[in-house]
Formats: C-alpha cells, sequence, structure tokens
C-alpha cells in the first residue's frame, strides 16, 4: 500500500483563498500566468497540455497565487474538455474573488494536428 504524497494531499485538500484587497479604490490588473497545466482528453484518455493565462481586476479580493497553483494542478488527473476546462477555471475563480473583470485563455498545445485556444470572459454588472 502506498502512501499519498504530500503534493498529491495539498491538492487533494486545497482550496481558493483570497486575501483584502488594499487598493480597492482603484482599477488595476493582475495578470497570472499558468504555463504547466495539464488535464486529461475525456474521450481518449490521453493527457492536454496548456498554458492558463489569468487576467483579472479585482474588486474587495485579491486570489491568494498558492491555492490558485494548488487549484489548476487538480485538473492534472481529470477528464476535461478545454472548452469546459477554461469556462469552470472563469466560473471558480470568479466566485472565489468576485472582481470587475476577468479574462482566462487557455492555449492548448498541438495534439494530432489541432491547437486549441479558448478564451472567456467575465464582467461585473453595474
Amino acid at each position: 500500500m502506498s502512501k499519498e504524497k504530500k503534493g498529491s494531499r495539498a491538492i487533494r485538500k486545497s482550496e481558493l483563498v483570497t486575501v483584502k484587497n488594499t487598493y480597492e479604490d482603484r482599477d488595476y490588473e493582475v495578470e497570472i500566468t499558468l504555463p504547466e497545466f495539464t488535464c486529461l482528453c475525456p474521450m481518449t484518455g490521453y493527457p492536454d497540455f496548456a498554458i492558463i493565462q489569468v487576467v483579472y481586476v479585482p474588486d474587495k479580493l485579491l486570489l491568494e497565487l498558492k491555492s490558485v497553483k494548488l487549484y489548476i494542478n487538480g485538473f492534472r488527473n481529470k477528464g476535461i474538455f478545454h472548452e469546459e476546462a477554461v469556462n469552470q477555471i472563469l466560473d471558480d475563480l470568479t466566485t472565489a474573488c468576485r472582481p470587475r473583470r476577468m479574462d482566462i485563455t487557455g492555449d492548448f498545445n498541438p495534439r494530432g494536428n489541432v491547437k486549441t485556444v479558448v478564451r472567456a470572459q467575465y464582467r461585473k454588472e453595474s
């Protein structure tokens, strides 16, 4: 029987964490690049690799970066289509921090002569 590794346990138990934005009175962009995104093709089980780009204008809360890293790593064994992955990330991150706006881009590596780039956007209603 193998013991669960520390990193695997941290990913499994991870939750998105936010911190107070001390500059909520101004608009500024936060750009997060996650160059090691992996998930599994739900049809074949083959791995898919991507760079996930998050750009957001925070409101009252900021995303805590280690929690974002662990959250993203939670996709590594999940069977999910590219479009669904990007939209799920957008939904989860916007639910966590309620930004003024957020853009997510998933730039997936080519596989089988097909390259996919998926973009999803959120805009806070006034």
